[in-house]
């Protein structure tokens, strides 16, 4: 079922499934009027003889020029799609060429233009004339009429969706709306704002003592999704714990460690390709399972207009806000936890996101380029505000402290106008007190909020 997944993930974002799809169901069209028209062409011939009234060789020219025309059209639209990608790739992240990829009017329009030239072939094949045999598809050639009328629309509709698609505002929401869809599918749950999970030193260091025997990969790429499911079956049966030494979205390589088993014997070939089995190891990292993806893609795109080549303070303002906005989405959900047991015993011990890693995610390399920017300072400040008033974990409130911190000590660092300095402290004060006033964490939950916890 996960390869079933990916496959589908990959048909979704290709160029080519959807445009055959379209072709194959134009070329059955095709052969469906024709056989209608075959049957009972003097029917539509004597109900609408200005419709389809049309000689064999005014027939054969319609046709022609509109095969010509649309084979024209789809090669333009093919410049004009890569144009885009290029202009996305280069002004903002290649990471977000995948969503024009997956663009479900590009791939429409695409099919469109290429099934309307496809059905005028097929059309134009059957058309007979002299020699005492003439067939003329009359709803045949009329339908392809037709289809030319609906073609001009798309046309139409594909230029202003290009126009739109490749403004900076419109990407950033997809991908926004994307990550926000995984986050949905991913972490369903409201969170338990007491729920946040503990380490257990005395587990812990009963962990670090096993014998672990290491399952290598047997391709190398990033890790797109892994089925927990399986991974929960294969250590149920082998009574034993399963370790995953690579998480979602990490780049595994060819014969390292993919996960390890606490047994006395390294795994036999059929364990260690069940466990390959259970990961879908691709060349790029996809949002389906791993939302940090969507968030690095937005973050990227924050730190090429903060570069000192292109210096777009706006568009990283709009970056921030969305992170705000996916960040405000996580912030009242329950995460998954790393450890999963069945029937009292511990049987795997997963890497997963936290809300820490992914608010680390979302502003640590945007605050780094933000030295002396008033502004997208000020935006964080507003970010982290926004997202401390919908949780009460203090975990959580406490790594909205620390990246407040950081503001703090960059505003003192950098920021050379007294002016703006004292605006960035007046920002930073109430939220500073509303932090603090929290109760601290306790020595355990520190110990988690900063320490790798299995």
């Amino acid at each position: 079922m996960l390869k079933l997944r990916q496959i589908l993930s990959n048909l979704r974002a290709s160029f080519w499934f959807v445009p055959s799809l379209i072709v194959l169901v134009s070329i059955i069209l095709a052969i469906v009027l024709i056989e209608a028209d075959s049957a009972g062409s003097d029917r539509w011939l004597t109900q609408w003889p200005r419709l389809f009234g049309v000689g064999a060789e005014g027939s054969r020219q319609m046709l022609s020029t509109l095969a010509g025309s649309i084979m024209t059209v789809l090669g333009v639209t093919f410049s004009m799609t890569l144009v885009a990608l290029t202009l996305a790739s280069s002004q903002y992240t290649s990471r977000v060429l995948r969503i024009f990829m997956r663009s479900r009017v590009t791939q429409t329009t695409l099919g469109v233009f290429a099934g309307t030239f496809t059905y005028c072939l097929i059309v134009l094949r059957t058309i007979r004339s002299g020699s005492g045999v003439e067939f003329i598809p009359g709803l045949a050639v009329f339908f392809a009429f037709v289809l030319a009328l609906g073609s001009v629309g798309v046309l139409i509709f594909f230029i202003h969706h290009i126009a739109s698609s490749i403004q900076a505002s419109s990407i950033i929401a997809s991908v926004a709306r994307e990550t926000n869809s995984a986050i949905d599918r991913l972490f369903p749950a409201e969170k338990d704002q007491q729920s946040d999970e503990k380490d257990d030193e005395r587990l812990t260091r009963t962990l670090d003592e096993m014998n672990w025997c290491a399952a290598p990969a047997e391709e190398s790429g990033y890790i797109q999704s892994v089925d927990s499911e399986a991974l929960l079956s294969l250590a149920r049966d082998k009574k034993t714990i399963l370790r995953m030494e690579h998480g979602i979205g990490d780049f595994v390589v060819q014969k390292t460690a993919l996960a390890s088993l606490a047994l006395e014997e390294a795994p036999d070939k059929e364990t260690v390709a069940a466990i390959n089995g259970a990961y879908s190891i691709s060349n790029h990292r996809t949002v389906d399972q791993d939302p940090a993806f969507g968030i690095r893609q937005i973050e990227d795109i924050a730190l090429k207009a903060l570069s000192p080549g292109v210096n777009d303070t706006s568009t990283a303002v709009m970056c921030i806000d969305h992170l705000t906005a996916i960040l405000a989405h996580l912030a009242g959900r329950q995460l998954p936890p790393s450890r999963i047991s069945q029937d009292g015993e511990l049987r795997v011990i997963r890497i997963v996101p936290t809300f820490e890693s992914l608010l680390t995610d979302s502003f640590d390399q945007i605050r780094r380029s933000a030295a002396g920017n008033v502004a997208i300072m000020a935006r964080i400040i507003s970010a982290l505000d926004n997202v401390a008033r919908l949780t009460d974990s203090p975990r959580r409130r406490q790594a909205l402290y620390e990246q407040l911190q950081g503001i703090a000590e960059l505003a003192e660092r950098t920021i050379e106008s007294t002016h703006d300095l004292r605006y960035i402290k007046r920002r930073l004060m109430p939220l500073r007190e509303m932090l603090e006033a929290e109760p601290a964490l306790g020595a355990e939950e520190e110990i988690c909020a900063k320490g790798h916890s299995y």
